[in-house]
């Protein structure tokens, strides 16, 4: 009964959730052309609101819990494990004050209404991963960005999603080159629970009445540690906050 219920739920989001990404496709082509890129902005924001919000469609719940005294005077680095594609739209919709801009794959910059058309007009750092040197550029670039606008970076240091919810290694490159280029930047770990069961074998069925939560742990400053270390200590926070006893090995 469980399953039949997954399928008829998961089939309703998931029209909710197409309708949505074409709608704020054409919202964001309009407001960046027409009235900026603060405009586009509001428009991507309350795109991912609407996605994650959407989820109660299928009786799950999303809890957001945050820090209270982050700076927007300074660069911040968010570091977070990685579960599944549901892990991006609360953190761009609860730390909107923050600008959070991603690096991702460059596969997604193409094909997909409102997200694809997002990845490309943000700055995101859209990276290839059988080009190792476009790959530093381009996260130089973003870091470069971040440490000029005082906006945020997004990374997820494990390389790949893990939906049995045990973390595989973080990897310290992309972390320190984004710090060689915004060497102002706060490092802030993000832990994520419940994205990977939500959304176990890709896209169809999504798992009903999921349970889902993202927490935004103390920041950690940078100076004086190598990269090495500060992903070891992000890693370490993620997993005491989730109770994670060990990682995935590659």
């Amino acid at each position: 009964m469980k399953k039949i219920l997954d399928y008829f739920l998961s089939s309703v989001y998931l029209l909710y959730f197409g309708l949505t990404l074409v709608v704020f496709h054409v919202l964001q082509v309009i407001a960046f052309h027409v009235f900026g890129k603060p405009a586009h902005k509001k428009v991507v924001d309350w795109m991912n609101a609407f996605i994650a919000y959407g989820w109660y469609l299928t009786g799950s719940s999303i809890r957001f819990q945050q820090q209270p005294n982050l700076p927007t005077d300074r660069p911040i680095i968010f570091v977070a494990n990685h579960q599944s594609m549901f892990d991006i739209s609360p953190i761009i919709w609860f730390l909107r004050r923050h600008t959070p801009i991603f690096v991702s794959k460059i596969e997604l910059a193409h094909g997909i209404p409102g997200v694809s058309y997002n990845l490309r007009k943000s700055g995101a750092a859209l990276i290839d991963r059988n080009d190792p040197k476009q790959a530093i550029v381009e996260i130089a670039r973003l870091g470069k960005h971040i440490q000029q606008t005082k906006h945020s970076a997004v990374i997820f240091p494990e390389g790949t999603r893990s939906s049995s919810g045990k973390m595989r290694p973080f990897v310290a490159g992309g972390l320190a080159m984004l710090l060689k280029r915004a060497p102002d930047a706060l490092v802030v770990p993000i832990a994520i629970r419940g994205t990977g069961p939500f959304n176990p074998t890709g896209v169809f069925p999504l798992t009903s009445f999921s349970r889902m939560s993202w927490v935004v742990l103390p920041g950690i400053e940078p100076a004086g540690q190598t990269p090495d270390e500060l992903v070891r200590l992000a890693q370490e926070a993620i997993s005491l906050e989730l109770g994670v006893l060990g990682v995935v090995s590659q």
